[in-house]
C-alpha cells in the first residue's frame, strides 16, 4: 500500500512546479545515525527495478527491494512547533510512529545528497 495525503499532494505539487527536468518522486532510505533508518524524497529517473505508484498526477518510485520491507508506505505534511515538513511513515519507521523524528522537511534535487 502506498498513501500520499491530500495536503502532501498538494506541497509536492508546488515543489515540482518550480523544477526543470525531472518530476518523478523517489522514496529511498537513508541511515539516520542514532535514531536508525528512515526515508526522504528525491527527484530522480525511473529505473528498471522500481515500484511505480501515481498519486493526484505525482509519479513516485521506490526501489521494489525497498518496498517489501517499507510496506506500507505513507507521506503526509504537518506544521508543528517544530515547524512543516513531510512525514514519511512505513514498517521501517513503525517505533516512530506518529512522533516528529518520522519527518523530512523538503525534497531534495537529486538522489545524489545521499550518497
Amino acid at each position: 500500500m502506498f498513501e500520499v495525503s491530500e495536503e502532501a499532494s498538494k506541497k509536492i505539487k508546488e515543489f515540482l512546479a518550480e523544477q526543470k527536468g525531472l518530476q518523478a518522486i523517489r522514496i529511498l532510505v537513508t541511515e539516520g545515525g542514532w535514531r536508525g533508518p528512515f526515508l526522504v524524497m528525491a527527484l530522480d529517473e525511473q529505473k528498471e527495478d522500481d515500484e511505480v505508484f501515481t498519486d493526484r498526477g505525482v509519479t513516485f518510485l521506490v526501489e521494489k527491494s525497498l518496498f517489501e520491507k517499507a510496506n506500507p508506505i505513507s507521506i503526509d505534511y504537518v506544521h508543528s512547533t517544530f515547524g512543516s515538513g513531510y512525514i514519511l511513515n512505513s514498517e521501517l519507521m513503525k517505533h516512530w510512529k506518529g512522533g516528529v523524528f518520522g519527518g523530512c522537511r523538503n525534497i531534495c534535487e537529486s538522489c545524489e545528497d545521499f550518497k
